[in-house]
């Protein structure tokens, strides 16, 4: 099942997972500084939430790694940085060549038909943002997330792809600082992955994410945008 978006709400959530996602999201999105202080009482008034609610959105968001904990003086977004990237850029590859070469080895249509969805979604944002039309960078980095999510859906271990989406809402956040798009080379990438994937070749294709992403990882880096 792919990840839901952590940018639209949900049917049926509750009160203390609404206001969770969007905590979540605003720390993602930058509205939620790094390093800023995560005032109890602020974020109850500004939420609309419980203070207790407060404290367990922010405990599971110090477990997931957005927030830190700083002993008797509360909590804080936790900090970003050129090593913290090349970290999470690491473990998001670990997990997802893994995910990827089980998933192309046991992928039926059904999985197909859903990365060539995925991809068509992610077409139409990133053909937008190339002819120029830079306010559709927010609604890119959630298509590449599905499809990129949909490339290793059939891997058949929740477990797995568990970890790829903690890892991956990590990553995410340095895309959503910077706020850039690498252009035509991310999408010709995409058009590719999406061909190697549905042609079950493995190693063609595992070669060609880890160079996406480093490539990625590079372009982030390269806006001058994220501390040392």
């Amino acid at each position: 099942m792919l990840h839901k978006s952590f940018f639209e709400p949900q049917r049926d959530e509750t009160v203390g997972e609404s206001a969770y996602r969007r905590i979540k999201s605003d720390i993602i999105r930058g509205s939620l500084k790094p390093g800023q202080k995560l005032k109890v009482d602020r974020l109850k008034e500004g939420y609309g939430i419980s203070a207790s609610t407060v404290r367990e959105i922010l405990t599971r968001l110090w477990v997931e790694e957005f927030v830190i904990a700083e002993g008797q003086r509360g909590f804080e977004v936790a900090p970003v940085s050129q090593a913290g990237l090349r970290d999470v850029g690491g473990l998001r590859l670990l997990l997802e060549t893994q995910a990827l070469r089980q998933s192309i080895a046991i992928g039926d249509l059904r999985w197909e038909s859903e990365v060539v969805r995925a991809h068509y979604m992610l077409t139409m944002v990133e053909e937008s943002i190339v002819a120029g039309d830079l306010s559709k960078v927010n609604a890119w980095v959630q298509q590449d997330w599905e499809f990129h999510s949909a490339t290793i859906s059939a891997c058949a271990s929740p477990a797995l792809m568990a970890a790829h989406s903690g890892a991956f809402d990590r990553f995410i956040r340095y895309h959503m600082l910077v706020l850039d798009f690498r252009g035509r080379p991310a999408a010709d990438e995409h058009a590719r992955l999406r061909d190697l994937v549905i042609a079950r070749k493995a190693d063609e294709a595992v070669d060609l994410l880890q160079r996406h992403v480093q490539a990625g990882m590079d372009h982030i880096l390269g806006t001058g945008r994220i501390p040392v």
